[in-house]
Formats: C-alpha cells, sequence, structure tokens
C-alpha cells in the first residue's frame, strides 16, 4: 500500500475549510464557556449557599455526562419543548455549557488558591466583596489558571469533532465528506490529524507566550 499523497494535496483546501469552522465553532464555544464558567466559579465561593448548590449542581450534573449526549439533547430534545435551533448554533450552545462547568471549577480552583488573607486585608480596608473579588483576588487567579484555561481550549477544540454528529462541516465531517468521494480514508485521516495537530499547536504556544508576558509585567 502506497501513500496518496495527491489525494491529501487535492483534499488540503476543502479540509482547511472544515479547519476555519472548527476554529469558528470553537472560538464561539470557549467565549460562551467562559461566561457561564466565571458565574459558575463565582458562585461556588459566593456566601450564599443557595447560588453556591446551584453552581455546584450545575457542575456536578455536566461533568457526570458525555458531551455527545449533551449534544443530542440540545439539537434534539431543545425542539420537543418548542425551540429548534439551527445545528450551528445548536453545536455551539451545548459546547459551551459543558466547557462553563469545567471553566467553573478551574476558576473555582483559582479563587481559592489565593490565600485567605488577601480578601480579609481588602475587606479590612472597606471594600465589598465584589470590589475585594475584582481588584485583589481575580487577577492573582487568573494568572494561576491560564495554563488549566489553555488545557480545556485545546481539549474543547479537539471534542469540537462530536458537532459532525449532527450534520455541522467542521474538520472531521469535511474529511468523512472527502472519504466518501475518494475513498482515501487513511490519507484524508492524516491531513485532518495535521491539522488539528497544528490548531491544537498554535493554541498551546499562545498560552505560553500569555503566561511569559503576565510574569513579566508582574
Amino acid at each position: 500500500m502506497q501513500f496518496d499523497f495527491l489525494a491529501l494535496y487535492e483534499a488540503l483546501p476543502a479540509l482547511l475549510v472544515g479547519a476555519l469552522a472548527t476554529l469558528r465553532i470553537t472560538a464561539l464555544s470557549i467565549a460562551v464557556g467562559l461566561v457561564i464558567g466565571l458565574g459558575a466559579g463565582l458562585a461556588r465561593v459566593w456566601p450564599n449557599s443557595f447560588l453556591r448548590s446551584i453552581s455546584s449542581a450545575y457542575i456536578e450534573l455536566i461533568r457526570g455526562t458525555p458531551l455527545l449526549v449533551q449534544i443530542f439533547l440540545v439539537y434534539f430534545g431543545l425542539p420537543a419543548l418548542g425551540l429548534n435551533l439551527d445545528p450551528f448554533v445548536a453545536g455551539v450552545l451545548a459546547m459551551g455549557i459543558n466547557s462553563g462547568a469545567y471553566v467553573g471549577e478551574i476558576v473555582r480552583g483559582g479563587i481559592e488558591s489565593i490565600a485567605q488573607g488577601q480578601m480579609e486585608a481588602a475587606l479590612s480596608l472597606g471594600m465589598s466583596w465584589w470590589q475585594s473579588m475584582y481588584y485583589v483576588v481575580l487577577p492573582q487567579a487568573l494568572f494561576r489558571i491560564l495554563p488549566s484555561l489553555g488545557n480545556e481550549f485545546i481539549a474543547l477544540l479537539k471534542d469540537s469533532s462530536l458537532v459532525s454528529t449532527i450534520a455541522i462541516a467542521e474538520l472531521t465531517r469535511t474529511g468523512q465528506i472527502i472519504i466518501t468521494r475518494t475513498f482515501k480514508s487513511f490519507e484524508i485521516w492524516v491531513g485532518v490529524a495535521l491539522f488539528y495537530f497544528i490548531m491544537t499547536y498554535a493554541i498551546s504556544r499562545a498560552v505560553r507566550y500569555s503566561e511569559k508576558r503576565m510574569r513579566y509585567s508582574e
């Protein structure tokens, strides 16, 4: 068996389009996940026990069920409640909700890693809980959680392949479509893997660069 480089070369333009779609889905999902995760993480350390309970239930539920099932629930389940979503919107929403749970735990861990004396000192200066968290605790926590957030973004990019199950033409789905036309499974999957590697490597390098910049700015 010989590797068909020509088949891979001819598939590159289509795979590039699929890779860009994957980046778009991932970027939007990250944005949704960051908003939800920040809220969930703050709620986990909030003095109000009701909010802590709600946040904990959300995080445990999402982390305890597969992303694929969550995608199906959003795409196939919401129409039963009268809410029909475009596959792209459903995929981004499901992935964002899933990522939010993991980001929430990362944020909680980062906040709790800061010495309690930092919060107490800020409160003693007359700051409110919100002001103490925003100006004192969160900036320090952000530096500590950046590597974990980078890992979460990489995992989310790879998990975006699951939205191919609801017919979104991202990288994996594009590869499947090309294979049905060319029957070059090995060559096309090698191309798909290379694109995923390039994207995840770029994210990891960007996170490392951000860490260095934050370290130098201290």
